[in-house]
């Protein structure tokens, strides 16, 4: 098949350090590859790619420190212009970007599916409400469940290539908590749990300024020898962290669509202790690689039993659910549903113009 992958262009495929996003579109695109497909990424041009390469901005929007780079800039708009005025030339588009892209999918003539990467609120639930011809993946049964009535086609768990991901049986001692520090992902939970204990807690975890005022009251006051930050760190030494630690902490407070840290700590042997909320009863295994818990209390009692869950047990059950492999398994099914329930062809002239300049094209091994 020629497939065209759409990813958001504000961190690189793959990310240089934070990016979930990202990651899981540079496993997919990578095994596609591999498959024989013929994949166009559009994406940041300084992503690393054995697919074909098309970029409207020479490196991710992060980086280059622009304003609004969550938001309609111009550059995340000609992006989703350049990849939906192409059309013609993909059997499916892959739409990673959501809702800003959603007004032009809406209206494609291409076989088009979108992964919903993201949480529903009441903004962005209105427009997916509202704009139904694109089929939707959902990538837990949690976060479709709080949308139920959209255009869903399937549901896809996230995977990742995973054979480079360190294993170890045994431990250091310390609690892990990785990802984003806010009030979402509850940090300060993880400091309290730590605290009770008596153990050593590392975060390995980026901080934006949307949360600078939660980090000065939540966090910054609590860092201590034993509660250490150690800011955003790149894949190799968080793996390097998760493989060493004696659980990774998810004190979640919302319900997130999906926690690929999770999946990445199990991978490693390291155990997940986290909150009863979203995807996580989906991806943890309650008992054999972690637990689900309802709330600190019940966190602070899995830690003292951790020693229970067998860490090679933790790396089986994510190579066998949460693979790369399995990720593309997934998404070719969807892809040839989408293709088998094609009927009728709408008129080509849509309105989606060619736009070539301003536009970096290439390919990397």
């Amino acid at each position: 098949m020629k497939i065209a992958q759409l990813a958001p262009i504000i961190e690189s495929v793959p990310p240089k350090k934070y990016g979930g996003t990202e990651r899981v579109v540079w496993n997919l695109t990578e095994e596609l590859v591999k498959r024989g497909h013929e994949v166009t990424l559009f994406a940041s041009g300084d992503s690393q790619t054995s697919a074909q390469l098309v970029s409207v901005y020479p490196k991710a929007l992060r980086e280059a420190k622009l304003k609004d780079i969550y938001g309609a800039n111009v550059f995340t708009m000609l992006n989703i212009g350049l990849t939906y005025s192409r059309q013609d030339e993909f059997d499916i588009i892959h739409d990673h970007v959501g809702h800003l892209s959603l007004p032009t999918t809406n209206i494609a003539t291409t076989p088009t599916v979108m992964t919903l990467h993201g949480a529903f609120n009441p903004e962005n639930r209105r427009i997916f409400e509202a704009l139904k011809n694109v089929p939707l993946v959902s990538i837990s049964h949690a976060q479709a469940e709080s949308a139920p009535h959209l255009n869903y086609i399937g549901n896809v768990y996230n995977g990742l290539k995973m054979d480079h991901y360190p294993f170890s049986d045994e431990n250091e001692g310390y609690l892990l908590f990785v990802g984003r520090i806010s009030m979402e992902k509850g940090t300060h939970l993880a400091i309290e749990v730590a605290q009770n204990l008596n153990l050593p807690l590392i975060m390995a975890a980026k901080l934006e300024s949307v949360d600078m005022q939660y980090f000065q009251e939540y966090v910054g006051p609590q860092l201590s020898e034993q509660i250490r930050w150690v800011g955003e760190v790149n894949e190799k030494e968080r793996n390097k962290l998760m493989s060493k630690a004696l659980c990774l902490l998810h004190p979640i407070t919302w319900k997130e669509p999906f926690g690929l840290t999770m999946i990445e700590a199990m991978t490693c042997g390291c155990p997940v202790v986290a909150i009863n909320k979203g995807s996580v009863p989906e991806v943890v295994a309650d008992g054999k690689t972690g637990f689900v818990v309802d709330d600190v209390e019940g966190i602070i009692e899995a830690v003292e039993k951790i020693h229970q869950i067998d860490r090679q047990v933790c790396r089986q059950h994510a190579l066998k659910n949460f693979s790369a492999q399995r990720m593309a398994d997934g998404y070719e099914e969807v892809y040839r549903k989408l293709l088998h329930m094609r009927r009728v062809k709408l008129p080509h002239n849509n309105g989606l113009s060619h736009l070539t300049s301003s536009v970096y094209t290439s390919s990397h091994s």
